[in-house]
């Protein structure tokens, strides 16, 4: 057996662990509010399942009860399925106002038998523009997966499945700015972005297909809550195994190979490439590293 289909057997059989793997029992009634959307938001099956739908008049959305500094932040979802071109399913952090953070998953629907393209981005004090695309090696409408956000001080690593697909690193050394100091909100939504989100926006939404539903559950959180008084309450500093190696969390080995296979096979836009957009010079983080 060749080193490459070693590889991607050893791939498969971790996320066929972790998409199987017992999951924190989840409780939206608790955790999360529907914001916006009217009836087009339900939770269902005693707070464990959340949808969101989409149909010609809006969309629809929740976000977390609490906002917090730094955690991992886990939620399964299964995505639109058949011709989803023109919508936009999102699972992200955001603080509010002018200069916000933000860290963000976006999944771009598209034509049916075409990939979802998942869009991250990460914003600091109002300026975003560090965008990375991939498209899946799996339906991610066929069942649910789980897309996993770890932010803490020194980095932030999107993940699916457990596997991870991009790494932000604290570069703030080197004058590039990282969401470090504003608590932030769980979001998610379902929307219509058809003027880009498909294509650059040369195929838009087939409202004939109506109404358009996403499934959320298990939304599991390990971090650091705002307090009552506005301050951050984190407990122990001292990190455990289970409930809080998020603090620390970095790329072992194997986490940095399969970050290569991930980035290497399925990414399709890069920001650090784009020679067009950064004709003059590339951003500063992108001569550190090539995994951002």
């Amino acid at each position: 057996m060749s080193t490459c289909m070693l590889a991607l057997l050893l791939l498969s059989v971790l996320i066929m662990i972790t998409t199987q793997a017992p999951q924190a029992a989840a409780d939206f009634y608790k955790d999360a509010e529907i914001t916006w959307g009217d009836q087009r938001a339900k939770i269902l099956n005693a707070g464990r399942d959340l949808t969101l739908s989409l149909d010609q008049a809006s969309g629809s959305g929740f976000q977390s009860k609490n906002e917090y500094l730094f955690g991992r932040f886990d939620m399964q979802l299964k995505l639109v399925p058949g011709n989803s071109a023109g919508t936009v399913t999102t699972f992200y952090l955001s603080s509010q106002g002018a200069g916000h953070d933000e860290i963000d998953f976006e999944f771009l629907g598209n034509s049916s038998g075409s990939p979802y393209t998942i869009h991250t981005n990460v914003f600091a004090q109002g300026k975003g523009n560090k965008e990375q695309q991939f498209q899946l090696w799996f339906d991610p409408t066929s069942s649910f997966h789980t897309y996993s956000i770890v932010w803490n001080p020194q980095r932030i690593i999107f993940l699916v499945d457990n596997n991870p697909i991009r790494v932000f690193n604290n570069q703030e050394s080197i004058g590039v700015p990282f969401p470090k100091s504003q608590h932030m909100r769980v979001y998610a939504s379902l929307w219509n972005a058809d003027d880009w989100a498909t294509q650059g926006g040369r195929v838009k939404t087939d409202w004939t297909k109506a109404p358009f539903t996403a499934y959320y559950r298990n939304f599991n959180i390990k971090g650091c809550p705002k307090s009552s008084t506005g301050s951050t309450s984190c407990g122990s500093s001292t990190a455990s195994s289970n409930n809080e190696g998020w603090r620390t969390h970095e790329l072992d080995a194997a986490g940095r190979n399969r970050l290569r296979w991930v980035q290497s096979k399925h990414m399709v836009y890069n920001y650090c490439s784009d020679k067009q957009r950064f004709a003059n010079a590339v951003p500063a983080e992108c001569k550190r590293s090539r995994f951002l």
